[in-house]
């Protein structure tokens, strides 16, 4: 497993997961249709949780564009690594985006709403308002990249020796990402991640997805910006504090 794959697959297994939950709960039909916005954040949660498991261990699991950008602004990756890390979360997304139209595919036949079929790939706000939605944005993936920079591993004794957690030491970011769905995410969806937006929504336009509306392409620029945005504004803040 190289580091390109495992954020191939990682990213695959967190938007097949993610993206999953949203059309087990708004396609009509499935057991799951209208199971709410807990259900969908909890299972988005440990979506990232699958995701983390699988390419934590080759990649460090970054699954998202923004966290790639923060660290590498923050001096805490290489940037000539950056591209095929964000190349690699795309590919990911779009495959998971993929499965996801694969297995839900009789559903997506028997769904009138254009838009809850849209929302099984990408996000679209509550509220279409181009600078609170921006702002929504900025201030999801502010908070996931902050409280990233915080994360410390575990240890033992004066001497600080690190106790390896296995796939436990994933739990911290699925916490985060629950939290951020759950306090902040009612806005816009929380993208919090260009790939996970973008690349579903490209799919979305090229599967031939039974009765889909539009792509609202105008929307699309915001969960790519306001993502990276917020990344960045982590990072300076973080690197001020820590002068």
């Amino acid at each position: 497993m190289s580091a390109f794959s495992a954020e191939i697959l990682g990213t695959m297994f967190m938007i097949l997961l993610g993206n999953g939950v949203v059309a087990n709960v708004v396609l009509t039909g499935t057991k799951g249709n209208n199971g709410g916005w807990i259900v969908i954040t909890t299972a988005w949660a440990l979506a990232v949780f699958v995701g983390v498991v699988i390419a934590g261990p080759y990649s460090g699991a970054h699954l998202n564009p923004a966290v790639t950008i923060g660290l590498a602004a923050a001096g805490k990756f290489s940037w000539a690594d950056a591209p095929a890390y964000i190349a690699a979360q795309f590919i990911g997304a779009m495959l998971g985006s993929f499965l996801v139209w694969l297995l839900f595919k009789d559903f997506y036949k028997g769904t009138e709403d254009k838009g809850a079929k849209q929302a099984t790939f990408c996000t679209a706000p509550a509220i279409p308002n181009t600078v609170s939605n921006l702002i929504s944005e900025i201030i999801g993936t502010f908070v996931l990249i902050f409280v990233i920079f915080h994360f410390t591993d575990a240890s033992f004794g004066s001497d600080k020796s690190p106790i390896g957690l296995g796939s436990v030491g994933a739990l911290p970011v699925t916490f985060l990402v629950w939290v951020i769905g759950l306090s902040l995410g009612g806005t816009t969806g929380y993208a919090i991640n260009p790939a996970r937006d973008l690349g579903p929504r490209i799919m979305h336009a090229i599967l031939p997805v039974a009765g889909k509306g539009g792509n609202n392409w105008s929307y699309a620029w915001i969960p790519v910006i306001g993502p990276i945005v917020g990344s960045v504004l982590a990072a300076l803040l973080y690197f001020c504090i820590k002068i």
